[in-house]
């Protein structure tokens, strides 16, 4: 009985989503469509922002992180109390503190992703046309959870304009045959690549580990992942960095200023506290946060199923539609992270639409993108694995490639095509 209930459980989390299956027995031929045919479907209402709403949404995101807070400098007394009426001994009250506390974990780590998902919003100006509101609310946002406001703005928004382009885009950037020291694919055996690239289940957890929880501010510090186009000491937190342009210096002081006010802010507060309070108040759910972002920051484009470009392969359009919708954590992530994984094509091709109308723009182009609309019910946790696990590298060479896994397999085929929808511009599309 237990060896069942284990597998029903495993083939309740742990599967591929059936449209994951779909599209991965179906070749893949690079989209020809039309971005003028893809904006026309959408109702142009929907491009309207509202102040006062996405206000409501801040506020709401806020008072609930409040709450958390509350609750948490309140579970000692809620332990000490269960305990006189109930007669716990110090093994269970451990547990009933532990307990608690891990559900003040979870839920703020849960609302600090959402601040920093927010903020992303504000770097897009989607959450009102009046350009100091969104720059002040995505600063703040930003900032509480040590993220540089303008200078990640800056790289995000460059992500958008090059997305999954070898060359252009910024982040989560794949090794190729070449960067593994891997042999030439016709001369390659599977013991060169069991040799080479092969790992233990364990030592693949660990990296997964490192990656999830500091991965992101790696990537901040020392652009970790990120394009290796930049010299080494590219840093966000640099004004002089190549990631930038002369006439960003002052936003990029200006998020370094910031970070430093907020360091300085934990610092006191652990100084007329402890530590452990901060730790456990702050540190623990903010890692947790980092854990959540890079989650789905990393599967919104790293799939087996999905094609990275080189320059002759390229279009806004097929750079657009190398990502994928996943229904991260059900209501919890349409609630409290405002559907940036539900609705992620719909916002790379509509950057400056408020995240609370991008359901209504999934649905008007779903019609238009018909099987170029990539969709993953996969559960999330095993989706991430999956990832890791699968997207090893990809070839040093091609206009469009996959990425193929430790055995050197990539599990998508794919047929060229050259033609190019050249009808708007990336930056027609993507407003600065």
């Amino acid at each position: 009985m237990p060896t069942l209930q284990l597998s029903q459980i495993l083939s309740r989390y742990w599967h591929d989503g059936p449209e994951y299956d779909v599209r991965r027995r179906r070749s893949f031929e690079p989209p020809v469509l039309s971005i003028k045919d893809i904006h026309s479907a959408v109702p142009k209402e929907l491009f309207e922002k509202s102040t006062l709403t996405s206000l409501f949404y801040v506020g709401r995101h806020v008072v609930l992180s409040i709450v958390f807070y509350i609750f948490a400098t309140r579970i000692d007394e809620l332990v000490a109390s269960l305990c006189m009426y109930s007669g716990l001994s110090d093994c269970n009250r451990a547990l009933v503190g532990f307990a608690l506390w891990a559900t003040y974990w979870f839920w703020q780590s849960v609302a600090f992703t959402g601040f920093w998902t927010l903020g992303h919003e504000c770097g897009h100006e989607a959450l009102s046309s009046i350009s100091w509101i969104n720059h002040a609310l995505g600063m703040v946002l930003h900032t509480f959870v040590l993220t540089p406001y303008f200078a990640w703005r800056i790289t995000h928004r460059n992500h958008h304009k090059g997305t999954n382009h070898l060359e252009r885009d910024e982040t989560y950037h794949p090794f190729t045959r070449t960067d593994l020291k891997l042999p030439a694919e016709n001369i390659a055996t599977p013991m060169s690549y069991k040799e080479m690239i092969e790992e233990t289940p364990a030592y693949t957890l660990f990296k997964m580990v490192i990656r999830q929880f500091l991965g992101f501010q790696l990537y901040l510090i020392h652009n970790r992942k990120g394009n290796p186009k930049y010299p080494p000491g590219t840093s966000h937190y640099k004004p002089s960095s190549k990631l930038f342009k002369p006439e960003d210096r002052n936003g990029i002081i200006a998020s370094d200023v910031a970070i430093g006010a907020m360091i300085i802010f934990l610092t006191v507060w652990t100084y007329y506290t402890n530590f452990g309070n901060v730790w456990r108040l702050y540190i623990v759910p903010w890692l947790w946060a980092h854990n959540w972002i890079v989650m789905f920051t990393y599967l919104q484009h790293s799939d087996p199923t999905v094609p990275y470009y080189r320059r002759n392969g390229w279009t806004f359009v097929r750079g657009a539609l190398a990502t994928i919708d996943r229904p991260v954590f059900g209501w919890i992530g349409r609630f409290f992270w405002h559907g940036i994984a539900h609705d992620h094509i719909a916002h790379h091709f509509f950057v400056t639409v408020p995240f609370y109308n991008l359901p209504k723009v999934t649905d008007a182009i779903k019609p238009v993108l018909g099987e170029y609309y990539n969709y993953d019910s996969t559960p999330v946790l095993y989706a991430l694995w999956r990832s890791f696990t699968q997207c090893t590298f990809i070839e040093p060479e091609g206009d469009v490639v996959f990425f193929k896994n430790q055995q050197g397999k990539a599990l998508r085929k794919y047929k060229t095509d050259t033609n190019r929808d050249e009808s708007v511009s990336v930056d027609e599309v993507v407003s600065d």
